[in-house]
């Protein structure tokens, strides 16, 4: 049975993008940030990587994740850095939180997890209603430009107790006309050349085109001020391989 960021997962999610760990991101989002009133949240915040550093600039930031295992490493991570932070389990399509929000951040791609346009329309819908008038939505894209069905890649991470977790992908499924490609991921631990335990996952991400994306912020009551390549603010993208972010204010 296919899982989906589940505890190896998390534990190499954490392995390879600690927190602090920035791609421009972090020092773009706090320049973004500037003057926001009110309280933050970070959707889908996985083990903190950005969290954290939003906790240490002197935000009041709240998160959820729709992964227990992802939050159990994001609430340790929390607690050795000094922050307790209110952190719960959910989904970016339903939450309901009975509060509105100066900002909310969605980093690296995390949005285009939900690879169903429907639900990710209704993810939007919630951002929008938990957000106060004039509050900002900071969201990153990407485009999908390396479908290769069938090619298998690996990766590995040393665990600091000595085990080794690896990791084969393979991207098995691809819909065009919706807009999702489908990866096969096998997360596996070794200890001493044995097999410790194994977990497989189902990982679908979807993607947009720039001004697509825009139109569809526009259709749930957002008003784009800035799109950006590769956290250089206002910079246009240029090449399909970039990083795009969208800044939107609820109207």
């Amino acid at each position: 049975m296919f899982g989906f960021y589940n505890s190896l997962s998390a534990e190499v999610y954490d392995l390879d993008k600690p927190i602090g760990h920035s791609f421009g991101d972090i020092e773009f989002y706090l320049d973004h940030l500037g003057g926001v009133n009110g309280r933050l949240l970070e959707p889908a915040v996985g083990t903190g990587r950005l969290l954290i550093p939003l906790l240490e600039n002197g935000y009041d930031v709240d998160g959820f994740d729709l992964s227990p295992d992802m939050l159990a490493v994001c609430r340790t991570n929390c607690r050795q850095s000094g922050f307790a932070p209110k952190l719960f389990e959910a989904d970016m399509t339903d939450f309901d939180l009975g509060e509105e929000y100066g900002a909310i951040v969605v980093p690296t791609g995390t949005f285009l997890l939900i690879h169903e346009r429907e639900k990710s329309i209704a993810a939007l819908r919630q951002f929008h209603h938990h957000l106060k008038t004039g509050g900002k939505l900071l969201l990153d894209v990407f485009l999908e430009t390396d479908i290769q069905l069938g090619k298998v890649s690996v990766k590995q991470w040393d665990c600091p107790n000595g085990d080794t977790i690896t990791l084969e992908a393979k991207q098995v499924e691809v819909d065009y006309i919706r807009q999702y490609v489908v990866s096969h991921h096998r997360y596996e631990r070794w200890r001493n050349g044995k097999l410790m335990e194994s977990e497989q996952e189902r990982f679908p991400t979807r993607w947009y085109g720039v001004e697509e994306f825009s139109l569809v912020l526009q259709a749930c009551g957002f008003e784009v001020k800035e799109i950006s390549a590769d956290y250089k603010r206002g910079v246009y993208p240029s090449k399909p391989d970039q990083v795009i972010t969208f800044e939107a204010v609820k109207k």
